[in-house]
């Protein structure tokens, strides 16, 4: 575990589609979150390392992507400590994401599309 994160405009943005993830019950892979931040890779993927050591999400592989002949997907979600940690910097950088009425932020239409891609549909 490292010391404090730096909290970025991508973080948050990755933070959101997470805690809505959570929110869902599902997990999500890195394409999925890229799309639905419109984020480019190496941003994201900075992005989940960062919280990654910071406890504030797992990863896991796939045991066989659904496909043939398409590499194994890592799934990432928050943990107990990154789902307080996510509502603690949202409400304090973008309170506005926590005190409207539930609704998909920008991208999530991507999440529900996916939901019915991941194995075993929404979970």
């Amino acid at each position: 575990m490292s010391g404090p994160i730096r909290v970025t405009g991508p973080l948050l943005d990755v933070a959101e589609v997470l805690l809505q993830a959570f929110d869902d019950k599902v997990e999500l892979h890195g394409w999925a979150i890229l799309k639905a931040t419109k984020r480019s890779g190496p941003t994201v993927y900075g992005v989940l390392d960062r919280l990654e050591d910071a406890g504030w999400i797992i990863g896991r592989w796939e045991d066989q992507h659904p496909e043939p002949n398409k590499p194994r997907r890592r799934f990432y979600q928050l943990t107990p400590t990154g789902v307080v940690a996510a509502r603690n910097v949202l409400a304090e950088r973008r309170p506005e994401t926590l005190n409207r009425p539930p609704r998909p932020a920008p991208g999530m239409a991507v999440i529900g599309w996916l939901h019915g891609l991941l194995p075993g549909g929404a979970r």
